[in-house]
Order: C-alpha cells, then structure tokens, then sequence
C-alpha cells in the first residue's frame, strides 16, 4: 500500500499549496473571493486525503459528522446578516480552537486507558511514563504511545485550543449583545494570572508523563475559565484585536495537535493560519497602540479611577436638505462608515448618495480605520457588498493628511475612532489609539442616531466641535434622506 501513502502525501501537499496560495489571494479585496474558494478546495482535498488513511476508523461516523457541519455551516452561512458577521467569525473560531482542544483531551485519556491496561488495575490512578515504561507500552498497546514531544505539544494545544474555544464563546456572545461589553472586579489581573499559571503547571505535571483523569479535568477546567476571564474585561473599540488573536491561538492549536495525529496538513494549515493571525493581531494592537501583553493581560478600553477631561460646547444639529446641499457643492468629501452603517445596512444607500456626488463631480473617498465595526476588514466587507470601487477605499495612514483639504467629512456610524480625545485626554480608554483625524476637515457631519456614548462607553469631544453638525437618525434612514435632497436639488 506504498502507492496510496504516496497519494496520500501528494493530496496533502497540494491542500497546503491552495492553502497558502488562498491566503494569497485574500490579501486584495479584488481577489480575496477566489481565494476563499481555492482554500475550500484544498480543506475538501485534505479531508478526502485523511479518510483514505489505512489506520482510519469509524469512518461513517467521521462522514456524517462532516455532513452535518457542512449542513449547520452552509444554513447559517445564507442567513446570518452582514451586521452578525463579527459573532460567526468569533463562533467558528471557537469551534477550530474547541476541535483542537478536543483532540489533545481524546490523546491524554487515551493514554491514561493505555496506562490502565499497562498497570493491569481497573481504575485510573497516576502513572508516571518513566523512560523504561515507553517501550513496555508500546508492546503493550495496539495504538503507539504520545513520545515526549509529542506529549508536549499536544498539551500546549490543548491548553492553547481551549482558551481559544472558551474566549471566542464569551467574544460571540458580547458581540450578540447576550452579556454586558465589559466586566471587571478588583484584582482581576491577579486572578487572570493565576488561573493561567495554574493550568500551566498543571500541563507542565502532565507533560512529565503523570497522568490521571483528574488532573487532565483540571487542567481542562482552568484552561477554560482563563479564556472567559481573559475575555469577560473587553470594552471599547478591542473587539477587532482579540478576534484576530484568537485567530492566531485556534492556528497554533491545531498545528500542535497535527503533529500528535501525524498529519501534516494540519500542521501546514496550522501554522499558515496561526501565522497570519499573528501578523494580524499586531497590526490590530498597534492601530489600537496597545502591546500584546497588554491585550493578554490588560482590561480592555478600562482605566481605573480615571477623571476624563469635560467636553466643552453643544451638539449642532443639521437637516437632512442642508447636509446635501453643504456636499453638493463641496470639492471633497470623505465618507468614514463605522459600525453603526453595519447595524443599520445603510451601506447600499450611502454608495447611492456617494455616486450622485461623484456624478456632479465631486471628488470621493472612504476612509477606514484599521479597527472600525466589529472585526479586522468589518467595513471593507460591507462596502465589498455595496460595490463600492476599491480604488475608492483609503485606509487611515493615507487619509489622514487629507482631511485638511476636505471640504466636508461624513461620518456614519463611526464614533471613537473618530474621537479626538483619544490625542488630548490621557484619562480616556482610548487615549493613544491612532484615530482618523476627521475634526481636521472644514466641516464634519455625523449621522447618529441619538446623543449616545459609542461602544467604548464615552463622550466624543469631535460632535461638540464647531466644525461638527449631527444628522440624527437611523443611518440608512439618513442616508436615504440625503439622496432624496441631492435627488431635488439636481431635478
């Protein structure tokens, strides 16, 4: 059966090639979408590939299992609205992190059964694996016992996958508005690090081949309540940088876990994934200016006993009429969505009103923040689907010297990425957090629906500005109103 082996690891090495030619491609909005199929592709291939292994069984089981999350997968997938797109990534995130973890509980109380039958004692005890007891099990076991390196990266992806599993579970339920945006009590950091450290020298027990039923549940056990409580204190606009680092963890995982099963498109697939999510959570925590540690260990957007500076003036409000008009006749205009254009699926209509100012000649752009909506590219998708061009999509660092010679800023749905306090107030969460500078325009129009705080709980000094004017309303509302005005001043 030499030949299948060989089809085999060919099958694996060409998955791994789609796989890393699909993350490719999925750097470009213009051809990310043909990357997502060419990485399906190659996931199909590696499933095809692992159910032809000789050693392979319950391989019914395996194939309904696959059926059924394809089923869940492709339903959901139809369904879920563009404003819940955050929770889904988050949930199937989880569910990769939760996979791996599996595995390395599956390999863990495999062996302790192995250690049973080895002992010849009917219930498990703990067993240390000594050097002489390696070869003695493998005689003894049908099954090739975990070698101590093996044993260790199945515990670190274990460990790793779980808090992935648990932190994205707490991640979906915040972003589906199930639990408040942020829970903190005195001492949490102190807590948070011993629960880790608890579950560290507990993997640390198990990895120098001490194994018992009840040490794996508590390592289990800690491993997940780190991952809630890591999660529990986010608040502000942090979303977008625990999503990607939960990206990356779930990546590493399943690398771990590949090496334990012997498969190397796991292993591939891991580590591409965990290396792009890596990258990612740091270009995420430096648009955030936060550091790593930081975002393992700090409380999100939270700063204790913090006085914040008091916001001078009045909000302004505008009409509809009169904003259109104020853009109309304006040579620049720069659209910053947020995530309230998400919640109100007002993009379509904004592309709407952007194309009849293009029409009179205005010249357009949008501008985005690195960690505006909910999630790394939350508003590159949206306008994706809008069909906005993507030569017309700008991102912070370009648009930022810009804004000086913008005649009229529209902001819709965006708020502390947009708020200057995060430059002039060292007490506010969001101080040091790059933001757009769109107080810098000539004029600023923010579409709000109230006089309400963003996600990150505080007041925006930018619609108190003099250059700023409120647009009150649901966004698509709004947005419907200003192509209504635009429409009757060109009639």
């Amino acid at each position: 059966m030499a030949w299948l082996q060989t089809v085999i690891d060919a099958c694996y090495f060409l998955a791994a090639l789609l796989f890393i030619l699909g993350l490719k491609r999925m750097s470009s909005p213009r051809t990310a979408r043909g990357g997502i199929v060419w990485a399906g592709f190659g996931m199909l291939l590696a499933v095809v590939a692992t159910l032809l292994l000789p050693e392979m069984e319950n391989r019914g089981l395996i194939i309904a299992a696959v059926l059924i999350g394809v089923a869940a997968a492709w339903w959901s997938g139809r369904r879920v609205a563009m404003t819940a797109m955050p929770q889904m990534v988050a949930l199937y995130n989880g569910m990769g992190g939760g996979a791996a973890a599996a595995i390395g509980a599956s390999e863990l109380i495999g062996h302790v059964g192995d250690l049973v039958a080895l002992n010849g004692v009917s219930a498990p005890n703990t067993y240390p694996l000594l050097p002489e007891s390696w070869s003695a099990l493998h005689a003894a076991t049908v099954v090739a016992p975990l070698s101590p390196v093996a044993l260790t990266l199945g515990v670190l992806g274990a460990l790793i996958g779980s808090v992935s599993f648990s932190g994205s579970l707490i991640a979906f339920a915040k972003l589906q508005g199930w639990l408040d945006r942020r829970f903190v009590f005195p001492g949490q950091r102190v807590v948070n690090l011993l629960a880790l450290a608890a579950a560290v020298a507990i993997g640390a027990v198990l990895v120098s081949g001490h194994l018992s039923l009840g040490l794996i549940g508590a390592f289990f056990g800690l491993a997940l309540l780190f991952g809630v409580l890591m999660t529990l204190p986010i608040g502000g606009a942090d979303m977008p940088v625990v999503i990607s680092l939960y990206n990356a963890f779930t990546g590493l995982a399943v690398a771990f876990e590949g090496y334990v099963l012997h498969n190397e498109a796991m292993i591939i697939a891991g580590m591409v994934v965990g290396s792009a999510g890596t990258l990612l959570t740091q270009l995420m925590a430096k648009a955030m200016n936060r550091s790593l540690g930081n975002v393992l260990f700090g409380n999100f957007g939270a700063v204790a006993g913090a006085t914040a500076q008091a916001i001078d003036g009045s909000q302004k409000p505008i009409e509809a009429a009169d904003a259109a008009v104020m853009m109309a006749y304006a040579e620049r205009v720069v659209i910053v969505p947020g995530y309230g254009m998400a919640v109100a699926q007002a993009q379509h209509k904004v592309w709407e009103f952007a194309q009849l100012l293009i029409a009179r000649g205005v010249k357009v752009k949008f501008a985005i923040h690195p960690v505006a909506g909910r999630m790394p590219g939350h508003m590159n998708v949206l306008l994706a689907e809008a069909g906005v061009p993507y030569d017309l999509i700008v991102d912070m660092e370009d648009i930022n010297p810009e804004f000086p010679a913008t005649d009229v800023a529209l902001v819709i749905g965006a708020n502390d990425v947009v708020n200057p306090m995060a430059k002039t107030d060292p007490a506010s969460p969001i101080y040091g957090m790059p933001i757009l500078d769109v107080a810098d325009a000539r004029q600023v129009i923010v579409v709000k629906r109230g006089k309400g705080t963003g996600f990150a709980g505080i007041e925006n000094a930018l619609f108190y500005a003099d250059n700023a004017r409120m647009l009150y309303g649901d966004g698509q509302a709004a947005a419907g109103q200003l192509v209504s005005a635009l429409k009757t001043l060109d009639a």
